[in-house]
């Protein structure tokens, strides 16, 4: 009697497997998607390990955002903390919650840390308060606080959030190219490129990425935004060879943050110093009041900032119900949160989830396998840092805008004849890109949606959460004054 021959498994097993973890062809889409988007979602996503040294570490020691006691970090080991942190926590944001959602340095937290925070303590403290924030975030998730004020935003300003952030990042990335410029003057604060003309050859490769991009994106390429960065790329670095641009964030003329090139190395070892150097100082060196004003603003723009971003990516990717929420809700708070406390324990700041990533989801990611593809990428980042330096910020700008203008579309979602739903909407729509926050968007909209129904006599249709939350938004935007009333600050 012969014996029993056992079947070896099938060649797609894995695929098979990750399929049903992710649920991929549940979601409506495939695996060679979701890679896809992973990879464009690193893409657009990279310049922060480049950026975030350069606001919290500054380009040397004479410019570096030097603490009350002159210390500051440098610049090697942010950037190797910074792809550490965005890796593992956006990894954990594809397993734990199963959603396209990248996660890496906040530029709002970081800039407020580099210009409001250490000139009254140290970097190890300010730090120690970033991960203060984190911990109170996560309770506030856990608990299903979070949940409930998530669940409590009406639907039509859930989709003005939308809208808000589509129009954010388009118009950060018509910024980051050097299309939208600072005029220099009081009036008109903005003006088209430089003196009214567009002649700067970073911002011409923008045009040119967004007329691709956008063509492809017409034609229903697959691979649409993936296949425009790499081609805009291979242009820009064909007339940075012939040309040869400058790079200087003070230059009108000159790249924004990285010239494109061939690298000369492909592989660095990473600094994982700063990992752990944080500390809870900051209560006696400037007092409890005075601490607890500055976790309060961390909180407050950690927490909406994040739920903002995840409501317009969650509508994005059509993972979103009827009522803004969608799946593994409470597990992607808690993830968010996590970020805050990874970031501050590493010295770069909170990690929250990344706006950028909707180029990921506008290449048709749709689970949490795209996430687990990014972070692996920014992990690996750590020892290629020259690699992330290959695509210009201007190109990845024009995939931002490509996106912006995807997101912008669920203004179809909002009832404009009902004026008491449609001025909290514009508010919130305007105020995000006009301030450079999301979390002021939300405020503008939480506060003029109270106010608006509770005179016209729809007070009673309010959440009584969304009262509590219009309150702290007024003590938010007071914060200046009543630090300088308690003598905060």
């Amino acid at each position: 009697m012969s014996a029993p021959q056992t079947s070896s498994p099938p060649r797609n097993s894995v695929a098979s497997g990750l399929d049903r973890f992710f649920s991929v062809t549940k979601r409506g889409s495939t695996i060679p998607r979701e890679i896809r988007g992973g990879l464009v979602s690193f893409v657009t996503m990279a310049y922060i390990v480049i950026l975030n040294p350069l606001i919290l570490g500054g380009f040397s020691a004479d410019q570096a955002a030097k603490d009350v006691s002159g210390g500051w970090l440098e610049n090697a080991q942010v950037a190797a903390a910074t792809g550490l942190v965005a890796g593992l926590m956006t990894i954990a944001m594809g397993v734990v919650a199963n959603l396209p959602f990248g996660i890496a340095a906040g530029l709002g937290i970081n800039s407020f840390l580099a210009v409001s925070v250490v000139h009254q303590v140290t970097w190890a403290e300010a730090m120690g308060l970033v991960v203060i924030n984190g911990v109170i975030i996560v309770i506030l998730a856990l608990t299903g606080i979070r949940t409930m004020i998530f669940t409590a935003v009406p639907a039509q300003l859930k989709a003005a959030i939308t809208v808000g952030i589509g129009l954010f990042i388009a118009f950060i990335g018509l910024v980051d190219s050097g299309f939208v410029r600072s005029s220099g003057l009081a009036s008109p604060p903005l003006q088209l490129g430089e003196d009214g003309s567009v002649g700067a050859l970073p911002t011409i490769v923008f045009l040119i990425g967004l007329v691709i991009i956008g063509t492809l994106m017409a034609r229903k390429v697959k691979g649409a935004l993936l296949i425009g960065i790499i081609a805009t790329t291979i242009i820009a670095i064909i007339l940075q060879a012939v040309f040869h641009v400058p790079t200087s964030v003070d230059s009108k003329t000159g790249w924004n943050l990285n010239a494109p090139g061939l690298p000369s190395a492909l592989f660095a070892l990473p600094d994982l110093s700063l990992v752990g150097h944080f500390d809870f100082g900051a209560f006696a060196r400037i007092g409890p009041l005075a601490a607890s004003m500055l976790v309060f603003t961390l909180v407050f723009t950690n927490f909406f900032d994040a739920m903002g971003t995840m409501t317009g990516l969650a509508k994005a990717a059509g993972v979103a119900e009827k009522d803004g929420t969608f799946p593994r809700l409470r597990a992607a708070l808690v993830v968010e949160g996590a970020g805050a406390i990874a970031g501050g324990g590493a010295s770069v700041s909170s990690n929250t989830v990344f706006i950028d990533s909707a180029a990921g989801i506008g290449e048709g990611a749709r689970t949490g396998m795209a996430s687990v593809v990014t972070g692996l990428l920014f992990l690996a980042s750590m020892f290629l840092t020259p690699l992330t330096q290959v695509v210009p910020l201007e190109v990845a700008a024009a995939g931002l805008v490509v996106v912006g203008a995807l997101m912008v579309a669920q203004v179809a979602d909002i009832d404009w004849s009902d004026f008491g739903s449609a001025l909290p909407a514009f508010l919130t729509i305007v105020v995000m890109p006009l301030t450079y926050s999301i979390a002021n968007g939300i405020g503008a909209g939480f506060i003029s949606w109270v106010l608006i129904k509770a005179l016209s006599g729809k007070g009673r249709q309010v959440s009584w959460l969304l009262y509590v939350v219009a309150a702290g938004f007024l003590l938010y935007f007071a914060r200046g004054p009543l630090e300088a009333l308690l003598g905060v600050g």
